[in-house]
């Protein structure tokens, strides 16, 4: 398998991952690392045009194509508001003797906790013989990490 894709870059070149704006038409976009384009809420057509849509609720709306995807970037921050980073939380690295494992990804700051969404408890998780493990509910995130 390495050999081929060895080949393949050969071939065809390295990869270049597309060339995104942070920012334009004094917006700030909303980026997507997980979007071929890399913005959120903007796809590649078919015809080399992109789309621009968005969620409310279970629908989806339609903001309109575009030439670019930057354009369609743009016209996505302005339907559903310019891009907000979260606030990151303070987390403990620490707690009872323990190095406690933290994780930028997860809104809680660790690794294995999330909020419950109905009583805003933490949960702490993880897999077990490939079955997820509630390992209890606490009132703070660190209890949770700790757990």
């Amino acid at each position: 398998a390495v050999e081929a894709a060895v080949a393949y870059v050969r071939a065809v070149g390295e990869y270049q991952p597309p060339t995104v704006a942070a920012e334009a038409a004094g917006l700030r976009l909303h980026l997507s690392s997980s979007s071929a384009t890399g913005y959120r809420g903007v796809r590649e057509l078919a015809s080399g045009r992109f789309r621009a849509q968005y969620r409310a609720g279970e629908r989806r709306v339609s903001i309109g194509t575009f030439d670019t995807a930057v354009e369609a970037a743009v016209a996505y921050a302005r339907a559903v508001g310019e891009y907000q980073p979260p606030p990151f939380p303070t987390v403990a690295t620490e707690a009872e003797g323990l190095r406690l494992h933290l994780s930028s990804r997860s809104i809680t700051g660790y690794k294995g906790v999330y909020v419950q969404p109905r009583s805003g408890r933490f949960e702490a998780r993880r897999k077990v013989e490939g079955k997820d493990v509630c390992l209890g509910t606490f009132d703070m995130a660190v209890e949770a990490a700790v757990a």
